[in-house]
């Protein structure tokens, strides 16, 4: 039996992944599609496919703005509630469960919903890969929107709560992929180091960022748990370190 509620999936080129990712969307009355600038036309073929009435919703921009696409698709639910979910994430038989139960409730207005992260295949548990609560589910009358261009937050009024079943997360699913998201993030990070008026990068910020960094992913987080894959996810995040620092220096120098 389906309730008042409204899917949002965030897509950019997602051909490999986006099918799964809706079938696990069909239990909700509707599922809405937002289409960023680097969405494809095959990710949107393969949509329609899986969900013949999803509702597909431009929100062509030509920079990065999470907030930006996830308000746009919160424009088009009227009432209810609405779910956000990436097209790298699945929701479970457990998850489904939950939340259905979870939104006839009269009092709480938005959860936190746990991710159960894999790395290039693997199950990951440390280095802050869970529970890794994301505040996904909102009462719509109730939520105000996201602000923040990245690391975008939800605003909301009323009382929260957490969900204990997780969504599944298919983050880093091959190293080229990886090494794809690092040259776009760093890009974006260190600009806005820049535009914060970061003080210049000097030659011993190298070092102590990147030994900061390694330290806690891997021993304070003990992210050497999770095997090989933990030490790859921990060296990849200090590299992406270095590499911000290194764009940030650049710019200055520009500057």
């Amino acid at each position: 039996m389906k309730s008042d509620l409204s899917i949002i999936v965030i897509c950019g080129d997602e051909s490999e992944v986006i099918a799964d990712c809706l079938k696990s969307c069909r239990f909700a009355d509707r599922v809405i599609l937002v289409a960023t600038h680097v969405t494809t036309d095959n990710t949107i073929r393969i949509a329609k496919k899986t969900i013949p009435d999803i509702i597909i919703c431009h929100a062509d921009r030509d920079i990065v703005d999470f907030s930006y696409w996830r308000n746009e698709g919160a424009k088009i639910v009227s009432s209810g509630w609405i779910l956000y979910v990436d097209a790298d994430e699945r929701i479970t038989s457990q998850l489904q469960t939950e939340i259905n139960n979870a939104i006839k409730s009269t009092v709480i207005t938005n959860y936190d919903i746990p991710r159960e992260n894999y790395f290039l295949g693997h199950r990951v548990k440390y280095g802050g890969t869970y529970p890794d609560y994301v505040k996904r589910l909102f009462l719509k009358d109730k939520f105000k929107g996201y602000i923040g261009a990245i690391h975008e937050q939800p605003t909301t009024e009323g009382p929260s709560a957490q969900l204990s079943s997780a969504f599944v997360h298919l983050t880093h699913r091959d190293l080229t992929g990886m090494l794809d998201k690092s040259l776009k993030w760093t890009e974006i990070e260190s600009q806005m180091l820049f535009d914060s008026n970061h003080p210049p990068v000097v030659w011993w910020r190298f070092p102590r960022m990147m030994l900061t960094k390694l330290w806690q992913r891997l021993i304070v987080q003990q992210m050497w748990r999770d095997g090989t894959v933990g030490w790859i996810s921990a060296i990849f995040e200090t590299f992406d370190t270095f590499i911000i620092y290194a764009r940030l220096w650049e710019l200055q120098q520009i500057k």
